[in-house]
């Protein structure tokens, strides 16, 4: 009898441990001006992924009262370095990390300049329903009141949340929860620099208390068709700006450069200059695809707005910024060039 209660006493301390046990999430660190130092608290100017990770994770001590961290650092880079090899790197360490089951969660310090394009690479080829969160920093570390270090605390608090489970990607900042496909940068040097303009944050996050109000709803993560893991380079698909009296050299140069794809950011819904329209068509033509974004910054490019889309062989990217847009359509193109199986991408993803 004696025995039989020790070996309940000592099964109740393990399940007790258990369930206790602190979550494990893993930093991956990629640069950014949350990394970031300068030689002054009162002046803008700093060098951007100049701290590594240990000592990012040094400068927020409560965050191990959240969770078990491990940091690495995948690079060391300013985000407007940010490049496909690196996307690729970081979106195969986050699905092998992410598979184990010693790894509950994903939080991932960047740059804020191409932040919500990382986040909807990650959206479309990381094919878990884990926690995944960026985080990144208007301030640097050196400033005189960095946003940094609450923002690392919240992405963690988000990151070791159950509520957090199955949201696809999402960027933390400004105490703001963001759906990857929807968030952007809308602000150059403010601490609230971003925000998702067609349908506004998922939730919050106040001194690590996270509160959801939405679910995203197209297709992301595990529901997507994208696996990134055999591939080692994506195709070219180079972004052109609309403009007033503008020109065909510009398409006609990525054409020449061999791009597969282009987005044109055109004006209002989408729309062309003359000379530009021709020059799309014939290299639509020839083989490009061409997909038709705007540079308005919110609302949808419709199909067969004021551009007759099937007579060029256009497709449209629905509400997907260019730079989104991109994203996909380089993605799409491992998959197909069939122009219809494209355009339904964009109405699903």
């Amino acid at each position: 009898m004696r025995k039989l209660l020790k070996r309940v006493a000592v099964l109740s301390l393990i399940g007790a441990s258990m369930l206790f046990a602190k979550p494990n999430i893993t930093i991956l660190a990629t640069g950014g001006t949350i990394a970031g130092a300068g030689e002054s608290s009162v002046n803008s100017t700093y060098s951007a992924g100049a701290v590594t990770v240990d000592k990012l994770l040094a400068a927020v001590p409560d965050i191990n009262k959240l969770a078990t961290i491990k940091g690495e650092q995948i690079s060391n880079i300013g985000s407007q370095e940010m490049t496909n090899k690196v996307w690729l790197k970081l979106a195969k360490r986050v699905n092998e990390l992410l598979k184990k089951d010693s790894v509950d969660g994903v939080v991932i310090t960047h740059g804020t300049d191409t932040m919500e394009a990382t986040a909807y690479f990650l959206d479309l080829t990381v094919k878990i329903k884990k926690p995944i969160v960026l985080v990144g920093s208007m301030r640097s570390g050196s400033s005189m009141s960095p946003d940094g270090p609450l923002n690392l605390y919240n992405a963690v608090s988000v990151a070791t949340s159950k509520q957090s489970f199955n949201k696809g990607v999402v960027v933390v900042m400004n105490d703001e929860i963001h759906a990857a496909r929807e968030v952007t940068k809308v602000n150059t040097s403010a601490v609230n620099a971003f925000a998702s303009v067609n349908t506004g944050k998922i939730g919050t996050v106040y001194y690590g208390d996270v509160h959801y109000y939405m679910q995203p709803l197209r297709k992301h993560t595990f529901d997507t068709e994208f696996d990134i893991e055999k591939i080692n380079k994506l195709p070219r698909v180079d972004i052109i700006y609309g403009h007033a009296d503008d020109t065909d050299l510009f398409v006609k140069a990525a054409v020449k450069a061999g791009a597969q794809g282009i987005i044109h950011a055109g004006m209002g819904n989408g729309n062309l200059f003359p000379k530009t329209l021709e020059a799309l068509d014939t290299a639509s033509k020839e083989g490009v695809v061409v997909a038709r974004s705007s540079r308005v910054g919110s609302g949808r490019t419709n199909l067969h707005g004021e551009v007759n889309d099937k007579k060029h062989g256009f497709i449209v990217t629905d509400d997907l910024n260019s730079q989104k847009a991109r994203v996909l359509l380089m993605l799409g193109l491992t998959k197909t060039h069939y122009r219809d199986k494209l355009q339904q991408m964009f109405f699903e993803y």
